[in-house]
């Protein structure tokens, strides 16, 4: 049986870009569409031209893409104008992509409350609209604004708009749930009836998240017929986001009631890509990505409890529906107070210490990490501070700088200005090194006064010149006077390699300084650097 064709759609720059905090520069957008293409979606919506300089900027450049095609978005003509004569559809036509995404209003009430127009005069705009772009050998594309809010209040109304598109030529009408309150029973309903009107063929879904459905609406919508998919990359967008590419492309290509049916042009083994360009676009906005997102999260396919951990050792697919390395991601076993000893031993291997099942070491650390996990260590989210306590327990591990003793003060001088200042005695090779620094924190002079002297740290210093803190954050774990305090600290490199210490003390300074000196010793074992005499 041949299988029918599925096209997605990408509006990352588009409608993602729309989301609180996101502002694409130029070299932004062309890394993004650029990831995306590699991928091998159908379509780029790179944006609004004339809308705002940088969108503009965008579509003046030369791209050059393999798979998608270019689409630029834009909305109907002007009431009073003629399409010929109406600026917002000349910058479209003058941005030379093959495709043009347009939204209309097809729901009666944002017709007359928003538009301020009548229903004629709105259906009107939309063929007018769709005439002129399609008689300029345009592929036109019409986002059904509002519709199935507009369905439901006016059923006979929201479909006269969708005719008015289709009956033009438009290629593709495409319905948005652009509220994001529709349920997926609601959009199996609707797109059920619009098919009956428009082609399934023809038929496009654009859902937002507003109810967490938008990825259930979306494959709802495929399966009562729509064969166009809207969305972004990690669900990027306004308020509670779009449906989510990252999830919606492997379900088509992994979950066998999509993939027996449906074809992508995205090629199988670009799907391997998915994880990294997920975390190109966090990359990209310098944001922390979301762990826990289904089938790209870091979280996705980690095991904590002991009784998972070791069926998974057994056989993945007992806590795994799909194998992450799929969709480029990974397994990680995590190792907390609820571990078992599946869980270390299969911890140890990923950091490549191989062990006896039987060897009393193992014991030792399980015993360590639940002594530690009970007075405030947490080493589930610590993946360096855990390397370097089981290395330091069932191994060697070399020892580097010697930090012997620090003092820091906090002080507000008579301009009103807080100064915190750190002084911190190091010893490397028998040598005492006296550091000092400043900083708008206790915790960032600590850490200063270690960087800004790390050319006098001799043989170290050409390892720790690349290392930055990324994240510090503090919990307090207990309430009164004598309250515990955890701090973890999120470290990266030159390299791009991330990696996580902790440190738990009645004392704030003393548990950042904890996370920090497993920082350094962390860098320095992954670098290979030679120990301290």
């Amino acid at each position: 049986m041949s299988k029918e064709q599925l096209f997605i759609f990408d509006t990352t720059l588009r409608d993602g870009a729309q989301t609180q905090g996101v502002d694409f520069s130029v070299d932004d957008k062309i890394k993004i569409a650029s990831a995306l293409d590699n991928l091998g979606v159908d379509y780029i919506e790179g944006g609004w031209p004339g809308a705002n300089p940088t969108d503009t900027e965008f579509f003046q450049k030369k791209h050059s893409f393999i798979n998608a095609k270019l689409t630029s978005f834009g909305m109907t003509k002007k009431t009073g104008r003629s399409a010929d004569n109406d600026p917002g559809l000349s910058v479209l036509l003058n941005s030379n992509t093959p495709a043009v995404c347009i939204v209309g209003k097809t729901w009666d009430f944002h017709v007359d409350i928003a538009l301020g127009i009548s229903n004629e005069e709105n259906l009107e705009n939309i063929r007018e609209t769709a005439k002129h772009f399609v008689k300029e050998n345009k592929e036109f594309m019409f986002d059904a604004e509002h519709f199935f809010d507009g369905y439901k209040a006016n059923q006979s109304y929201a479909l006269s708009c969708l005719k008015a598109a289709f009956d033009q030529g438009a290629n593709w009408i495409v319905l948005c749930d652009t509220n994001g309150g529709t349920l997926p029973h609601e959009v199996t309903k609707i797109v059920t009836e619009v098919s009956k009107v428009i082609p399934g063929k023809k038929l496009g879904i654009h859902a937002h998240n507003d109810t967490g459905n938008a990825v259930a609406n979306s494959l709802a919508a495929v399966w009562a017929g729509v064969r166009q998919v809207q969305g972004t990359i990690n669900g990027l967008g306004e308020r509670c986001g779009n449906a989510n590419l990252m999830s919606l492309i492997p379900t088509f290509f992994l979950k066998d009631d999509f993939s027996s049916k449906f074809q992508l042009k995205i090629k199988p083994d670009n799907i391997k890509n998915l994880t990294q360009c997920s975390r190109l676009l966090d990359e990209i906005l310098n944001r922390k990505p979301n762990k826990h997102l289904p089938y790209v999260g870091a979280a996705a396919f980690s095991h904590k409890g002991g009784l998972h951990v070791s069926a998974v050792q057994k056989d993945p697919k007992t806590y795994e529906h799909i194998n992450p390395e799929e969709v480029g991601n990974s397994r990680n076993i995590v190792v907390s107070d609820q571990s078992g000893k599946s869980n270390i031993i299969s911890r140890l291997k990923t950091i490549g210490i191989e062990i006896e099942e039987n060897d009393p070491k193992i014991k030792k650390l399980l015993d360590e990490v639940k002594d530690r996990e009970f007075i405030g260590y947490s080493y589930d989210g610590a993946d360096a501070s855990f390397e370097l306590l089981a290395r330091r327990i069932i191994g060697k591990i070399p020892r580097y700088i010697l930090i012997k003793e620090y003092d820091v003060s906090v002080k507000k001088n008579s301009s009103g200005k807080i100064i915190s200042s750190a002084k911190a005695q190091l010893e490397v090779d028998g040598e005492k090194i006296m550091c000092m620094g400043e900083g708008n924190g206790p915790v960032n002079a600590l850490d200063n006064a270690i960087r800004q002297n790390v050319d006098r740290l001799n043989k170290y210093s050409k390892y720790l010149k690349d290392l930055k803190l990324v994240d510090y954050k503090v919990r307090i774990l207990n309430t009164g006077t004598e309250a515990i305090t955890r701090v973890s600290i999120e470290s990266t490199d030159a390299k791009g390699k991330n990696w996580f210490t902790i440190g738990v003390s009645a004392n704030i300074i003393d548990a950042s300084f904890k996370a920090l000196v497993d920082s350094l010793d962390y860098k320095l074992f992954k670098d290979n650097a030679p120990a301290s005499l």
